[in-house]
C-alpha cells in the first residue's frame, strides 16, 4: 500500500460503515437492471445491429464529431428522434452522464439561476459544478419549494435566467415529478425547464416518448437516456434548435469527445423505432408492475406505479446483508447505500422488468418475506 495510505485508509473506512462497493456479476433474475423493456439482448436488436454491420456501419467512431466522427448514422438518429420526441433538435452523446453534464455546465450563464430538485441525478450535480451559474436546491417535488426559491433569489437581486432542473421518473424513489405545474412555474418565470427523462424514455408517454411529452415546447429541454428502456447506450438531448448549436460550439464534453459508435447509434435508431411500434412490450411491464406492487406492498416497498420499487431498510450493513442473501438465492437485488441516497435510507431497489416472468416476482416475494417479515416496521 506504500504511496495509497490515505486512499486504503478511505476504503477502509467505507468498509467499517458498510459502504465499500464491489463489483458483482450479474447473476439470477433481473431485478436490478434499467433495461425495463428487455431489449438489451433482444432478437430485434441482434436483428438491427446485424443489418447494420451487413450494410457496412462502422464500429468505431474514429475521432470527435467535429473532426472526422460525424457519421451519417448519428445525424439519421438524431434526425429520427426529434422527430419521435417532437423536438426541433436532437444532439447524441456517448451517456447520459456526459449529456447531463454538458447540459448544465454550458447552457446557464453567468448571473443566472440553476434551481434543482434535491434528488436529481449526480450527473446534473457534475455538470453544474462546471458551470458558471449560481446553484440553488429545492425540496423534492415540492413546486411551492421552487416558486420560494425563485423569489427569494430575485429578492437577493438576482436578474439572469431561472433553469429549473428535475428528472421525470426519480431513480432511486420511482416517484413522478409534478411536470404540469412546474412547467406552468417556468411559464411563469420566464424560466427554462430542464427535464431527465432517464427512467421514463420507451415507458411512459403515448409511444415511450417520455413523460414530459406534451409540454408546451419552447422553453423545454429533454435528456433521453439510451441504456435504460432502449436498451443501447448513450443519450439524446432533445430542444429548441439553438441548444443543439450552443452545445457543438461551446460543450466541452461534447467538442472535446471521441463521437460515439455509428453501430451503437444505428441500434438506437432501430430501438427507437421498436418501442414505438410495440405496445406490447409495455404492455408486459404494466402487468409486471402491478404484480410486483401486489405482492411486495406488504412488505414495505413504497407505494407508487413505476417499475422502481424502493424497500428502505435504514441500515448500510442490514441491507447489503439482505441484498446478499437474496443474490444467494438466485434474485438480483441489489443494496443501495449513501451517498447515492440520504444517510438512514439505505434500500433494496428493485427493479421490474420484462426480464423476468410472473413467477419470478412470485418467488422474489416469497423469499423476501423471510428475510422481512410483514410485521417488522420499516424504517422512515
Amino acid at each position: 500500500m506504500q504511496h495509497f495510505e490515505a486512499q486504503a485508509q478511505d476504503l477502509a473506512g467505507l468498509a467499517a460503515r458498510g459502504r465499500e462497493r464491489r463489483l458483482i456479476s450479474r447473476e439470477g433474475a433481473d431485478f436490478a437492471s434499467n433495461d425495463y423493456l428487455g431489449l438489451a439482448n433482444s432478437p430485434l436488436l441482434r436483428a438491427a445491429v446485424e443489418a447494420a454491420l451487413a450494410r457496412g456501419v462502422p464500429i468505431g467512431s474514429g475521432g470527435s464529431r467535429l473532426l472526422r466522427g460525424n457519421h451519417p448514422e448519428h445525424e439519421a438518429l438524431e434526425a429520427e428522434a426529434a422527430a419521435y420526441f417532437g423536438r426541433e433538435s436532437a444532439l447524441y452523446f456517448s451517456s447520459g452522464y456526459a449529456a447531463n453534464a454538458a447540459l448544465l455546465a454550458t447552457l446557464p450563464q453567468r448571473g443566472d439561476l440553476v434551481l434543482f430538485d434535491a434528488l436529481v441525478h449526480a450527473s446534473a450535480h457534475e455538470g453544474m459544478r462546471l458551470g458558471r451559474a449560481e446553484i440553488r436546491q429545492a425540496a423534492h417535488n415540492d413546486v411551492g419549494a421552487f416558486a420560494d426559491a425563485i423569489a427569494g433569489w430575485r429578492r437577493d437581486g438576482g436578474t439572469g435566467r431561472v433553469w429549473i432542473a428535475v428528472e421525470s421518473l426519480y431513480s432511486m424513489d420511482g416517484d413522478v415529478a409534478p411536470l404540469a405545474a412546474l412547467a406552468a412555474l417556468a411559464e411563469a418565470e420566464g424560466a427554462i425547464l430542464l427535464v431527465d427523462e432517464a427512467h421514463a424514455t420507451g415507458i411512459y408517454g403515448p409511444q415511450g416518448q417520455g413523460l414530459a411529452y406534451g409540454l408546451p415546447t419552447a422553453n423545454l429541454i429533454t435528456l433521453h437516456t439510451c441504456g435504460k428502456a432502449l436498451g443501447c447506450e448513450g443519450a439524446l438531448i432533445t430542444g429548441p434548435a439553438i441548444v443543439r448549436d450552443f452545445l457543438v460550439n461551446r460543450g466541452r464534453a461534447f467538442i472535446f469527445s471521441t463521437a460515439p459508435s455509428p453501430l451503437m447509434a444505428a441500434a438506437v435508431r432501430a430501438a427507437l423505432r421498436i418501442v414505438a411500434a410495440s405496445d406490447a412490450l409495455r404492455t408486459g411491464l404494466f402487468e409486471r408492475i402491478a404484480m410486483a406492487r401486489h405482492a411486495l406492498g406488504p412488505l414495505g416497498v413504497s407505494a407508487g406505479e413505476t417499475q422502481i420499487l424502493p424497500l428502505i431498510l435504514g441500515d448500510d450493513v442490514r441491507t447489503m446483508a439482505i441484498a446478499g442473501a437474496l443474490q444467494e438465492s438466485g434474485f438480483d437485488v441489489r443494496g443501495i447505500r449513501p451517498p447515492t441516497v440520504p444517510a438512514g435510507t439505505s434500500r433494496l431497489r428493485i427493479s421490474i422488468t420484462n426480464n423476468v416472468s410472473h413467477a419470478d416476482i412470485a418467488a422474489l416475494a416469497e423469499r423476501l418475506a423471510t428475510l422481512i417479515p410483514a410485521t417488522e416496521p420499516i424504517a422512515a
